[in-house]
């Protein structure tokens, strides 16, 4: 894409009212804007940062055994009323009536949904083992949005529901979707720590959270430095020793960016989600949810992927993988090198953002290291007089020169996982 023709409002001052890294740069790189407490547009390089991360999940899910479906975000109050959730959740749920005065929510969540849809479609333990997975926008109304898309009113996120016939069946799909959180914040460039955690609302005898590691997190955890255990401050008595081998605890601090729960029939018995089993008895299913924010996801790695100047995107979920910037055109044989280079980084599967504006170097520099994009090529007359390009890390700022028949090679090679 050209520079020219996508919308990237920049801002050269830090913008009021921003309380995490993530926000603030997020806001400054032209990615977001805030359109009301808690409610954002995303703009065209915000936007395809969400993408990227929703299609690391999508990949990922489906490689699991998980089908994705679409649920609406406008549900009936009836099935809340019926595991008596319409009562217990209290003001953070959105509730409205349409005009024949019939009760509504915009979800936060869709266990009840999910569950009627199930208790409709599946009556025999033929059909299970079964888990959907949706990627959706979730409202919430927050007694205090803030932190940008950390903690949203309106946000995006990919809820998945598993049922099973029996508990080593539950176990089973909780462990698979485990496995693949793991592969989904590794593939994103994250060091995260799953911990133990309360199930809180959602409910269940047993959940984790997947906590990406930030000094700028809302969340406090305590790891042992012996062995791997790490929980949810609000799961320790005892903040000095671990519970599993007694070793010391730390406490460190951590965004959730996901969170799995082992659900039982929690659902299914409150809302009679039931199969018939092998001898044709009624049974009702074990069920497990798996969240993971979308949005959280990716400003999670702006807390830990940033310096003084601006954003370092993991290569996995950048807008682009490569910052194209001419700094003067002034040529003939500059311009058809700038194309040449433009069109085979395309052609080579390389995403190329080309700053082709006519503005100074300093402010295409700039905007580069603000924005993170993981390579710059750089394109100057006088190094092109000699046939040769530069290409910046963003992450290391390390500078090397290279000839232009080897720049999309070099970083073809660069980009590989």
């Amino acid at each position: 894409m050209r520079y020219s023709q996508l919308l990237i409002p920049t801002l050269r001052e830090d913008p009021g009212e921003v309380d995490v890294i993530s926000h603030r740069l997020m806001v400054r790189a032209g990615m977001i804007r805030k359109l009301a407490s808690g409610v954002y547009n995303y703009l065209p390089l915000g936007y395809r940062v969400l993408r990227k991360v929703e299609n690391i999940v999508r990949d990922e899910m489906n490689r699991a055994g998980a089908q994705e479906i679409l649920m609406p975000v406008l549900q009936p109050a009836e099935l809340w009323k019926e595991t008596g959730r319409w009562d217990q959740y209290g003001k953070e749920l959105f509730r409205l009536k349409d005009r024949h005065d019939r009760e509504f929510c915009l979800g936060p969540t869709h266990e009840e949904i999910i569950t009627d849809l199930v208790r409709r479609e599946v009556r025999s333990y033929r059909q299970l083992p079964l888990t959907l997975y949706q990627i959706q926008v979730k409202f919430r109304d927050e007694v205090r949005p803030r932190f940008g898309l950390m903690r949203g009113r309106e946000f995006f996120m990919k809820d998945a529901y598993s049922f099973d016939q029996d508990e080593a069946g539950a176990k089973e799909s909780y462990e698979k979707m485990r496995g693949a959180y793991q592969r989904i914040f590794s593939r994103c460039g994250l060091n995260f720590k799953p911990v133990e955690a309360e199930s809180g609302l959602i409910g269940g005898a047993f959940s984790q959270e997947f906590m990406v590691m930030a000094d700028t997190g809302e969340d406090a955890i305590v790891t042992c430095i012996a062995c791997d255990y790490a929980a949810n401050v609000e799961k320790v008595d005892d903040k000095s020793s671990c519970p599993r081998c007694k070793g010391k605890l730390e406490t460190k601090r951590g965004i959730e960016v996901g969170h799995v729960f082992m659900l039982g029939t929690k659902y299914s018995e409150a809302m009679r989600a039931v199969f018939l089993d092998r001898d044709g008895k009624e049974q009702f299913m074990i069920m497990g949810c798996y969240g993971i924010g979308i949005g959280r996801t990716a400003a999670a790695a702006i807390e830990q992927n940033h310096d003084e100047k601006g954003v370092i995107w993991p290569a996995s979920i950048a807008p682009f993988h490569v910052h194209l910037l001419t700094l003067a055109i002034k040529s003939e044989n500059f311009i058809k090198t700038a194309e040449q280079l433009y069109h085979s980084l395309n052609q080579a599967g390389v995403e190329v953002l080309w700053d082709d504006r006519d503005e100074r170097p300093g402010v295409k520099f700039n905007d580069a290291d603000l924005i993170g994009i993981p390579y710059q090529l750089v394109l100057g007359d006088r190094n092109l007089k000699e046939g040769l390009v530069e290409i910046k890390d963003r992450k290391t700022g390390q500078v090397t020169k290279t000839k232009v028949t080897d720049a999309v090679a070099t970083l073809k090679n660069l980009l590989l996982p």
